[in-house]
C-alpha cells in the first residue's frame, strides 16, 4: 500500500490503479502485441503483471511480480499461445500483494476457461463473496476480482456471454473496467456509471481493448471510440470486428476526475478528450484563480509539467512577467522497492529522486506546481529543497481540489487521518508546509476544463459525495441502482 514505511512517498500522489488488455487477432500470437500494450500501461500498477492467453483449444497463463519487464522474458512470451488474449498490470487496492491476487484471474470450470482482468474495485464484494462461498465457491485469494470471475463462471452454466455479463452486472456495485476471455472470445465491459476508462482499437489483423488509447498506439493501432458506459464489447474471434451490447443505462456516469488530473498519460484521449490538453487548461484556469506574482513557474516533474506550462502561458498572456522553468531535476533510477528503514532515510527519498536547479531559484520567487496533495509530508521536503537552493519566495499552487476523503474505487487514497487537507485550511497548510502561500483549483474549473458536468464526474475524495453507495459513508448525492436491460446495437 502507499506510504508505507519501506516505501519511498512517490511525490505524495495518490497510487494508481490498474490497466486492463484485450487482444483478438486474426493469425498471430496476441500475446506479444498485449505485452507491448502493458509496457504502455506500466503507469497503472507497478506491483505485478500477467498475461493470459487462449490457442482455441486451451487456456495458458503467466503472472509474475514487479513490472512488466520484470515479470516476463521471451520464454514467458513464446508460449503463450493463441490469437486471443488478455493482459494486466496491478496496483492493490483490494486484496494481498502477491501473486495469489495478481490477474489476469483464470479459471477452468464446466463451462469452459474464464480469464479477467479488472480495473477498479467494488463496494459490495463481501457481500457476494459470503454468499458464493455459501454455496460452494472456494476462492483462492482475497480479492474482489476472483468474486466477479466466479459469479460469471455460475451465470455461464445457465446462460450465454451476453447474458451471462448482463446478470452479473446486475450483481455486482461499483467500480469496474474488465477485460475477459471466455475460452477464445475475449470481451470489453465497462461499469455503467464508466468510472474507470476503457478504449477500442483496430488493428491491420484484429481489435483490441485497453484502458488508454496510449496502449493502442504503442501497438501501431487506430483508436475507434470508448466504450460506453454499461457496455459489452464482444472481440470477433477472427479479428474481424466486434459486437456490441448496450447492458445497463443510468442518467449520468460518474468519471473519475483524477483520470484527467493524474492518473492517465498525458498523451492519452479518454472519453474524447486529449489529457494533455485538459491538464493545460487546468493550468490556465489555476492562474485565473489564484495566479500570485513570481519570477519562476516550475512544475513538480512529471506530472505537473502541463499545468506549469499552462500555467504560465496563461500569466503571460495577461502581460505577466513570469518564466516557465525546469527547476526540479527527476533521478529515474530510485524505484519504488528503495528501502528506507530510518525517518531520515525516507525524508531522503525526496533528495534522492528531485534535486533542484540553483540557477532556476536563487535569489528568485519561485511558483511551485503540482497536481494534487495528499499527505503534505513530500511538499514540505519540496519547499524547503527549494529554499535550501536560494529561493526568496516559494509558493505552491496545486491543479485540483484538496483531497478531503477516501476513494473506494480503485484508488490507493489515505483515510481521513492522513489527509492533510481533511480538516485544515489552504493557508493551514501552506504554513505546515513552509510554503509562503499555497492554492487549490475549484472543483468547478476542474469540470469546466475537463468539458463535463459536475454530475457525470465522480469526485468523491473532494466533496465525500460518492456516486456509489458505501457502507459508512454518508452522501449527499443520489444513487441511482442501474436499471439493467439488454439492447443490442451494431
Amino acid at each position: 500500500m502507499q506510504g508505507g514505511p519501506s516505501d519511498p512517498p512517490e511525490f505524495d500522489h495518490p497510487t494508481e490503479k490498474c490497466g486492463v488488455v484485450g487482444a483478438s487477432l486474426a493469425d498471430r500470437d496476441a500475446a506479444l502485441p498485449t505485452y507491448y500494450a502493458l509496457y504502455a500501461l506500466q503507469h497503472r500498477g507497478q506491483e505485478s503483471a500477467g498475461i493470459v492467453s487462449h490457442d482455441g483449444f486451451q487456456q495458458h497463463q503467466h503472472v509474475g511480480m514487479g513490472l512488466v519487464g520484470d515479470a516476463f522474458d521471451e520464454d514467458d512470451i513464446d508460449a503463450l499461445h493463441g490469437p486471443a488474449a488478455i493482459g494486466h498490470v496491478r496496483y492493490p487496492t483490494a486484496g494481498s500483494v502477491d501473486e495469489s491476487c495478481a490477474q489476469p484471474f483464470s479459471v477452468s470450470f464446466k463451462g469452459g476457461a474464464l480469464g479477467l482482468s479488472h480495473n477498479g474495485n467494488l463496494v459490495n464484494a463481501d457481500e457476494l463473496r459470503d454468499e458464493l462461498a455459501g454455496s460452494g465457491h472456494a476462492f483462492t485469494s482475497d480479492g474482489d476480482t476472483e468474486v466477479i470471475a466466479h459469479d460469471l463462471a455460475r451465470n455461464l452454466l445457465d446462460a450465454d456471454i451476453v447474458d451471462a455479463v448482463e446478470a452479473t452486472m446486475g450483481r455486482i456495485h461499483g467500480s469496474y473496467s474488465l477485460t475477459i476471455m471466455h475460452d477464445d472470445t475475449v470481451l470489453g465491459v465497462r461499469d455503467p456509471r464508466g468510472n474507470r476508462p476503457l478504449v477500442i482499437g483496430k488493428l491491420d489483423d484484429g481489435y483490441i481493448i485497453a484502458s488508454e488509447s496510449a496502449a493502442i498506439d504503442t501497438v501501431g493501432g487506430e483508436v475507434v471510440r470508448d466504450v460506453r458506459p454499461g457496455e459489452l464489447v464482444v472481440l470477433h474471434e477472427d479479428g474481424g470486428g466486434f459486437d456490441s451490447h448496450q447492458l445497463v443505462d443510468v442518467d449520468n456516469t460518474a468519471h473519475c476526475f483524477f483520470e484527467y488530473v493524474y492518473f492517465a498519460r498525458p498523451d492519452s484521449v479518454i472519453d474524447e478528450e486529449l489529457v494533455y490538453e485538459v491538464r493545460r487548461e487546468l493550468g490556465r484556469q489555476l492562474w485565473q484563480e489564484a495566479g500570485v506574482d513570481s519570477d519562476v513557474v516550475m512544475p513538480v516533474p512529471d506530472s505537473g509539467r502541463a499545468f506549469a506550462s499552462g500555467y504560465a502561458e496563461q500569466a503571460q498572456q495577461e502581460g505577466e512577467s513570469v518564466d516557465f522553468a525546469e527547476g526540479l531535476m527527476k533521478n529515474r533510477y530510485v524505484g519504488r522497492t528503495f528501502i528506507m528503514p530510518t525517518q531520515e532515510a525516507r525524508e531522503r527519498a525526496v533528495r534522492l529522486k528531485l534535486n533542484p536547479i540553483k540557477s532556476t531559484v536563487e535569489g528568485k520567487s519561485v511558483t511551485i506546481i503540482d497536481d494534487s496533495i495528499v499527505r503534505g509530508t513530500t511538499s514540505s521536503q519540496l519547499v524547503d529543497l527549494v529554499r535550501e537552493a536560494g529561493a526568496e519566495e516559494v509558493h505552491v499552487r496545486i491543479g485540483a481540489p484538496p483531497i478531503q476523503a477516501p476513494c473506494y474505487f480503485g484508488i490507493d487514497m489515505a483515510t481521513r487521518d492522513e489527509l492533510i487537507a481533511a480538516d485544515r485550511t489552504a493557508d493551514d497548510i501552506a504554513a505546515e508546509v513552509g510554503a509562503d502561500s499555497l492554492s487549490y483549483l475549484s472543483l468547478d474549473a476542474v469540470t469546466a476544463a475537463i468539458g463535463k458536468s459536475r454530475a457525470d464526474l465522480c469526485a468523491g475524495c473532494v466533496t465525500g459525495e460518492y456516486p456509489y453507495e458505501v457502507d459508512g459513508e454518508a452522501t449527499d448525492r443520489p444513487v441511482q441502482r442501474p436499471d439493467v436491460d439488454s439492447v443490442a446495437d451494431d
